[in-house]
């Protein structure tokens, strides 16, 4: 399996928030050629995948007008991993949030942590603020403090509970004014009410709508209620164009595609996978398998290769990581160890599921994380 994800386009979500600030004139490259505007507002559609979009131009043409080129989110492509690669304008080897689920130190041993949740074990665990807080998971400053720094105000239209999330707080970091948006009324008076301002201070918004992703999960991509959600959100964003102010500047992207999986294929009914092996984590997707004993690569790496092929392919951590799978750069040894020992990658349609642990998630028909371009490829749309 090739280091580069199919279908891969040489601009990823990682690009953005380093071109924003370069464009309110900080010193950081700025690859998509973002140019000077009063105020920037970028807005992440959860599940907005560029192949998606590409199909169904005729449900949603102010997006599908608008596309300015198609970014890579990254692998895995997870809303977790990939709100943290924009927020930092880094890749996952860089800021260590390496999954959906991944095992961090605890005493002796290791513990899993959900991070999109910040909970323990699985996504309806106990809360994981207390025991790894997220400025300490991830510690690195993000591009949103850098603006701040620079004198550019910092904004939030998202759901009102996202603001204090042990995500948000890993990942964007920085204080701001929060604009509360459950839904696209909110997100349109939000946007609106960062950009008409009289002021000639720059601000900058980081805007959050999540719908898009939760029909994708629960009834699949490309269903009647997803397809109902897209063209909701189109019209949104034609009205929304209609009002901006010319000072500011609007880009919108996803952080993954989506795929409708029809081979499910539960890991607790294949005793062979477990033999050797300490914790599973990741998605259904997308899993680090992490061993009782690094001796027992081979062995380990072999049952699941047996068991799980064709619909996975099984790397040890080590060739991921010569392979760049996490980004360009190497890990430091404390990122690198929350990586699996074997990574198992899900291929064509299959998800790779864990009903009895996970029964939340190995019940939706949309899923995404994988190497495929429909996954891991999204849109960049700006309004300028």
């Amino acid at each position: 399996m090739p280091g580069t994800p199919a279908g891969s386009s040489p601009h990823t979500l990682a690009d953005i928030l380093p071109s924003v600030a370069a464009s309110f004139g900080l010193d950081q490259p700025n690859p998509l050629a973002i140019a000077p505007n009063r105020d920037v507002v970028v807005l992440l559609i959860d599940g907005l995948g560029a192949e998606l979009l590409g199909r169904h131009r005729d449900l949603a043409p102010t997006l599908a007008t608008h596309v300015r080129t198609t970014l890579t989110a990254g692998f895995p492509a997870t809303t977790s991993t990939s709100l943290t690669s924009l927020a930092l304008g880094a890749p996952c080897a860089t800021h260590g949030i390496i999954g959906y689920s991944f095992a961090l130190p605890e005493g002796d041993g290791v513990r899993l942590l959900n991070s999109l949740r910040w909970t323990l074990d699985s996504a309806t665990g106990d809360t994981a603020v207390e025991a790894y807080p997220p400025e300490s998971v991830q510690p690195q400053a993000s591009r949103l403090e850098d603006l701040a720094a620079h004198g550019i105000e910092p904004h939030y239209v998202i759901p009102g509970y996202q603001r204090a999330s042990g995500l948000t707080r890993a990942a964007f970091r920085a204080p701001g004014t929060l604009h509360p948006a459950s839904n696209l009324d909110d997100l349109r008076a939000g946007i609106l009410a960062v950009a008409q301002h009289s002021g000639t201070a720059s601000r900058f918004a980081y805007a959050y709508f999540a719908d898009l992703d939760a029909n994708g999960h629960l009834y699949g991509p490309e269903s009647p209620q997803w397809l109902a959600v897209l063209a909701e959100i189109d019209a949104a964003v034609a009205d929304l164009l209609a009002d901006l102010p010319s000072s500011c500047t609007l880009l919108i992207t996803g952080d993954h595609g989506m795929i409708h999986v029809d081979n499910a294929i539960d890991l607790d009914a294949l005793p062979a996978l477990h033999r050797g092996v300490r914790l599973i984590g990741g998605e259904a997707r997308v899993r680090h398998v992490y061993l009782e004993h690094p001796d027992a690569l081979a062995d380990v790496r072999a049952a699941w290769t047996g068991e799980l092929a064709p619909h996975a392919t099984v790397v040890s951590r080590e060739q991921a990581l010569d392979e760049h799978w996490f980004g360009p750069t190497p890990p430091t040894p404390v990122i690198a160890h929350r990586i699996g020992d074997l990574i198992a990658v899900a291929e064509n349609r299959a998800a790779l599921i864990r009903p009895a642990l996970e029964p939340l998630e190995s019940a939706l028909l949309g899923h995404h994380g994988a190497r495929t371009s429909a996954e891991q490829l999204v849109p960049l749309i700006a309004n300028r």
